[in-house]
């Protein structure tokens, strides 16, 4: 910061200083020592509209302005000068002038967060700045989760901290209905420990909960002494019907042209202050939240903070011309790793295929040779991933071994070894010319062996190459692949794990389950697929991602089709 003083005149209080609403403050205790020797510390400011803005130093600027009301001049106060346009930095620097002066209520601290995580910074960065634990910059963010009037309660401290920690934990109906009971004096309003009690200790469904139609459930009601309030006595087919109507209605949103819709566990709160408000244009999500009670709550409109820098990014450089904005997708999604799990195991499924189609695989070669220079190299595909677990997965496929054994064929046809293969290409440590007076010493059936055992061996894993011939070939990736732990544990997302089992059990059984854990729907879709705990065995699933041509979950081709006939064995043969 550069340190000057600045003439009084144009100084002015910024919007940036957390107390920038507030009624002028009270400096009888500061302004007799600032009239007699001036301001000591220097004011924090920064240029705005051609003056400063005081960024920290609010009462010591309310004294100067007392003293030149009075005397009608005032020494210019020496000031530290920020950047330009950093609002984030202005508003650390307005909280950090406060805290050290005298600890801000925790509604100011909200309020002054919110404006930090507007403005790109996170949660942990917040906490390191104010030497805070992230827990306790979540719990002043979670003061969001409050109806305005509660807050404004709170703020005057009517409410106290431990009954708004509860609140901000229920849902906007509970909220509504316990801001009914404080206003009125003459019913009982819990607090601290009751309101607890009062949210969470039972276990009753209200009727108003249901999203479905009352005449779908037919087992009993309980209404209470007075009949104005009814709850329904079997908790599971309650939770049965509710989630059902909940699949429909996420069903209609994404009809209803939403980019997605994702459904929170149950209990588990929406918290506004890690979202950001987009439009249905712009591509927000709706976000289900379902709480134990049953309730429902629809927050439309959202994306993550981390999804909302990306669309922000994606439009800058669309206004630039480079790129085109992403839009979220309403389905199953893949990720990364579950996607470097998928290429390597389409490719194991390919290569087999090339070697039982040599024709197919010299056809492929002689692509490969036409499509590059003269200085053709060959190496083997790394089958490269930093993922344990997907390694372990490769090297676990049948279709590995077979490769592996087809490998020790080739090399004996050609005299080699194991340890000559070191280098890992084609000529594998000999020349051309010597390899070539070999391969004219075989039959052709050997030759063209070798051909497609060394085409295989070099197809470049997550290449369009594998999607073309594997096409063609018609593979079907079940004679090599079953679902392991590694396919399940590389699923996180819930809407995918539900599209999941609705392909394996039945979209009844998706729709009654769309609010479990993802947890607890992959032992659905194990339990189909071993027939255990109850469920029918269900015989060879594939994903719709391992499929030739690829799909999607719910829309995986059907792949049990014959070898296209251009290239087939047959029509080769014939050639």
């Amino acid at each position: 910061m550069e340190l000057a003083h600045i003439e009084f005149s144009k100084l002015k209080i910024s919007k940036c200083n957390m107390r920038y609403r507030d009624p002028p403050p009270d400096v009888s205790d500061i302004l007799p020592s600032i009239r007699v020797k001036g301001v000591l510390e220097p004011l924090i400011v920064r240029p705005e509209d051609g003056k400063f803005g005081v960024v920290a130093g609010r009462r010591r600027w309310f004294s100067l302005k007392a003293v030149k009301e009075k005397l009608g001049e005032v020494a210019a106060p020496p000031c530290a000068i920020m950047a330009e346009g950093d609002d984030a930095e202005a508003i650390e620097a307005s909280l950090l002038e406060n805290v050290a002066r005298r600890d801000p209520d925790p509604m100011r601290e909200y309020e002054t967060f919110v404006r930090l995580i507007k403005e790109g910074r996170t949660v942990d960065g917040i906490a390191a700045t104010f030497g805070m634990t992230a827990t306790q910059v979540r719990q002043r963010l979670a003061l969001g989760n409050l109806l305005p009037k509660i807050r404004d309660a709170y703020r005057a401290e009517d409410v106290d901290d431990e009954t708004v920690r509860h609140l901000t934990m229920a849902s906007v109906a509970q909220q509504r209905k316990w801001l009914r009971l404080f206003n009125d004096p003459h019913h009982h309003c819990p607090r601290g420990y009751q309101l607890k009690q009062w949210l969470f200790g039972g276990q009753q469904i209200s009727t108003a909960h249901a999203l479905f139609k009352l005449e779908d459930y037919t087992g009993q009601t309980v209404e209470d002494l007075f009949g104005e309030d009814s709850y329904f006595a079997d908790a599971d087919l309650f939770w049965a019907l509710q989630n059902r109507a909940i699949a429909d209605k996420r069903e209609a949103l994404l009809k209803f042209g939403w980019s997605a819709v994702a459904i929170l566990e149950v209990g588990q709160r929406f918290q506004q202050y890690e979202h950001v408000k987009v439009s249905k244009k712009k591509g927000g999500k709706v976000f289900v939240a379902v709480s134990h009670d049953g309730a429902v709550e629809f927050f439309d409109g959202w994306l993550s903070q981390k999804e909302a820098r990306k669309l922000a990014k994606a439009e800058e450089r669309e206004s630039a011309d480079t790129a085109k904005t992403p839009r979220a997708s309403g389905g199953p999604v893949m990720t990364q790793a579950l996607e470097n799990y998928v290429d390597l195991h389409r490719h194991l499924a390919v290569r087999q295929a090339l070697i039982a189609h040599p024709q197919a695989a010299f056809r492929l070669a002689v692509a490969h040779m036409a499509a590059s220079s003269g200085n053709w190299s060959v190496k083997r595909d790394p089958q490269t991933t930093r993922n344990p677990a997907i390694r372990a997965s490769i090297e676990a496929s049948p279709a590995q071994a077979a490769f592996a054994a087809e490998e020790q064929a080739v090399f004996a046809l050609l005299g080699w070894t194991a340890e000559d293969d070191e280098d890992e290409t084609f000529v594998v440590r000999r020349q051309t010319a010597d390899v070539f007076a070999h391969l004219v010493t075989l039959v052709e059936g050997d030759v063209t062996r070798i051909a497609a055992f060394f085409m295989a061996r070099s197809l470049q894993a997550g290449s369009d190459v594998v999607e073309e011939v594997g096409t063609r070939l018609a593979v079907d990736a079940r004679a090599y692949w079953q679902p392991d732990g590694a396919f399940f544990d590389l699923i996180r997302d819930r809407a995918t794990v539900n599209a999941i089992v609705g392909e394996v059990a039945g979209e009844a059984v998706a729709k009654a389950n769309v609010a479990e854990k993802a947890k607890t729907q992959k032992q659905i879709v194990r339990d189909c697929l071993a027939g255990t705990n109850g469920r029918a065995k269900v015989e060879g699933w594939l994903p719709g991602w391992l499929a030739f041509p690829a799909g999607g979950i719910g829309q995986g081709p059907s792949i049990t089709g014959e070898p296209d006939a251009e290239i087939g064995p047959e029509r080769m043969a014939a050639e």
